[in-house]
């Protein structure tokens, strides 16, 4: 699978990710050919839920992250997401929030939804260098408008 926001100039293939020993959700690694992620134990992008997509915004060693523009989306820009099934999952974008991350509003962005919806998160607002974190998360949510054949 790989996701595509034409808006901001991503292009990335999704690696899979699952849950940390301390049961926080699995991010994807650091580098320098950074790559968004799936969380696999949600609803595949295209299936009735909300699939999770998440990457970074950046890094003090390899610069911006393949969501660092995240917070730019509007309502009505599309998110392309490339399925295993050979079809192509286009999402529209609802809105975009910023949440400090402890208020992250957990269940709308995991909570079941009768169809197709995709939430993209990031880290963003102030960067706080005691935990070398940044404050709050942006999360992009998108409803699906169309399928189509890759």
């Amino acid at each position: 699978m790989s996701v595509g926001i034409p808006t901001i100039g991503v292009t990335s293939d999704l690696l899979r990710l699952g849950l940390n020993d301390d049961g926080t959700v699995e991010v994807p690694p650091l580098g320098p050919d950074d790559q968004a992620g799936w969380y696999e134990r949600g609803p595949a992008p295209g299936d009735a839920g909300p699939a999770v997509l998440l990457g970074h915004v950046d890094s003090a060693e390899h610069g911006p992250g393949i969501f660092f523009d995240l917070g730019a989306l509007q309502p009505g820009d599309e998110v392309e997401v490339a399925r295993a099934d050979g079809t192509v999952a286009v999402f529209a974008v609802d809105r975009v929030e910023r949440h400090p991350k402890d208020d992250f509003p957990t269940i709308e962005v995991y909570g079941d939804t009768a169809d197709a919806q995709l939430r993209l998160i990031t880290c963003g607002g102030d960067f706080d260098s005691a935990v070398r974190s940044y404050e709050d998360n942006v999360i992009a949510f998108a409803t699906l408008v169309r399928t189509e054949p890759a």
